[in-house]
């Protein structure tokens, strides 16, 4: 029996044929399993603008395995087009949205295994939870990295549009420039560039074992895109002949594997809360410690924008994320006979990958950091923990003290950033920003790259209950729980506190005295909700603290 059965089998089910014949369909491709592929394809989107191309192939590889293809939607938001705004509110937001909506359209519909095609931030972890949830099975291929753009010589992408604001801001540069670099550095489909979350979440799915190896790297617009989407498709319908379910992918020791992964590739530091939400969908264990263990042990070998020069398209010229991986092979930092997607193990994947050029992936003696990407710091400013992508921290950052510059959002600090009114050496506290007071927990890209494209990026420091952007460089510490919404000490602060940070050593202190700070807390008043009504007002009422990875209960 397959869950399709439900839907077409037997002469109950006439009524259930009748309306699927009316969708097109024969009787032969009734008989066959019902695979799901489920798209982000939007016109707002430029990472998802061409996965109605690869939805085909996907259906393609389906058809030439035997299977039925059924295409669905699914949401998505462009975080670039969303930044700076209320639309950054509903980003990870959208997360849980998504996860719900593909469970709802594969149950209402009875499939018998599912495709998920995303490609940008929270699509690839809502999809992820909604297969670990729904536990068919499952496979997924991404949209793939947008290729650079270029100008004078020099990479692109859109981070260097976010910074080139700031630096326009100071007068560094005209506007015809600014208007250039716009106009250069996205020259097409794709997820934007760099290590960015999407890009960041797409390579994960490699080491989670969710997505066949190429997943992570191969450019969007490279026809070996279109046939690993064929080969999904194909791949899709022998995992439900195989009975190879999410359940046995997705473990303790894949989640293990792509925290190491990550870790290794310096991800965004949303990958944090979104192997957290993943794992909670799983069952399995997930703290902000196991990130500090796994980061104290993988190396970092790859240094991609932001934290580097190189890009993903560097990444997969150099043997992608199985080289990467093949790298970790042997030292006891990954769980090999993890199995994959593929049917194979990690180990037997990544034993066949290169590293074809050392630059981007530099050797496991020789790494770019002994440690991994990520950094979780805590101290009396952030009790339940903070993160930061301490591999894109600028050296003279990694240990600083300074004043603190408060902000109750977003807003005012652009404001004062782009006013001239930070100065070197101080530390920018941004709160009302987490899963619960944002409502949303928004990006905070459009300040920090005012910090960046103003020359302050190496004296100046950004502490949030918000989160970053994986474009974001700088010692910018986000994800501070609790949130400033529940009390947390973060609400506490005051303008011209020192506030001490040392990544290194793990710690973000408040240099306040604890009875100060009792005092503080008894005439703290939580402030009014932003939102009243609608699905933000609900999200607000129902999501957890950021150090549990926002998810919603």
């Amino acid at each position: 029996m397959r869950p399709s059965d439900a839907v077409k089998t037997g002469p109950e089910k006439a009524p259930h044929r009748s309306l699927w014949k009316a969708l097109g369909l024969t009787d032969e491709e009734l008989a066959r399993p019902l695979i799901g592929v489920i798209s982000a394809a939007s016109e707002c989107v430029p990472g998802h603008a061409h996965l109605g191309t690869l939805a085909q192939a996907v259906k393609d590889g389906v058809r030439m395995a035997g299977g039925t293809p059924v295409l669905m939607p699914a949401i998505g938001v462009c975080d670039g087009i969303a930044m700076g705004h209320e639309g950054m509110r509903y980003s990870l937001a959208s997360r849980e949205l998504i996860a719900d909506c593909c469970e709802v359209m594969a149950r209402a519909h009875a499939l018998d295994a599912l495709v998920f095609l995303p490609n940008c931030d929270k699509i690839v972890p809502g999809m992820l939870m909604a297969a670990v949830r729904l536990n068919l099975p499952a496979i997924f291929v991404s949209g793939g990295p947008m290729l650079t753009g270029e100008r004078g010589g020099e990479q692109l992408d859109l981070n260097s549009v976010f910074e080139a604001v700031g630096a326009y801001k100071a007068g560094r540069i005209d506007e015809a420039e600014l208007s250039a670099i716009e106009t250069a550095a996205c020259p097409g489909c794709g997820s934007c560039a760099g290590m960015f979350t999407a890009n960041s979440m797409n390579c994960l799915t490699e080491a989670l074992g969710m997505a066949l190896p190429g997943n992570g790297t191969i450019p969007a617009v490279d026809a070996a895109r279109v046939r690993l989407a064929k080969l999904t498709g194909m791949r899709a319908v022998a995992m439900l002949q195989e009975g190879l379910t999410p359940d046995k992918l997705v473990t303790r020791d894949a989640v293990a594997n792509a925290l190491a992964l990550d870790m290794a590739l310096g991800c965004s530091t949303n990958s944090v809360l979104h192997l957290a939400a993943i794992a909670h969908e799983a069952g399995v264990a997930f703290d902000l410690d196991t990130v500090n263990r796994a980061g104290a042990k993988v190396p970092n070998l790859c240094r991609l924008a932001p934290a580097g020069s190189h890009h993903v398209q560097d990444l997969h010229r150099a043997g992608g994320v199985q080289a990467v991986l093949r790298e970790l092979l042997g030292h006891g930092l990954l769980n090999e006979e993890a199995l994959t997607c593929s049917g194979e193990t990690l180990k037997a994947q990544a034993a066949r990958a290169r590293v074809d050029d050392r630059r981007v992936i530099r050797p496991f003696d020789e790494p770019y950091a002994p440690t991994g990407g990520l950094m979780i710091l805590r101290g009396n400013l952030a009790p339940d923990g903070a993160v930061v992508k301490r591999s894109a921290v600028a050296a003279d950052m990694l240990r600083h003290s300074g004043p603190a510059r408060v902000f109750d959002g977003e807003q005012q600090a652009v404001e004062a950033i782009y006013g001239g009114q930070i100065r070197p050496g101080d530390v920018v506290v941004i709160r009302y920003e987490g899963p619960r007071g944002g409502p949303g927990m928004r990006e905070m890209l459009s300040p920090t790259s005012a910090i960046c494209g103003m020359n302050l990026d190496t004296s100046v420091a950004l502490i949030t209950d918000g989160r970053f952007s994986g474009a974001t460089r700088g010692a910018a510490l986000g994800h501070v729980s609790p949130e400033a919404a529940s009390g947390g000490p973060i609400a506490l602060v005051q303008e011209g506190d020192i506030i001490d940070i040392d990544i290194p050593g793990g710690s973000l202190q408040l240099r306040v005295d604890a009875q100060t700070l009792t005092e503080r807390q008894k005439v703290w008043q939580a402030p009014q909700p932003r939102a009243v009504k609608g699905y933000l007002a609900r999200y607000a009422r129902m999501v957890t603290s950021a150090s549990r990875g926002a998810v919603v209960e």
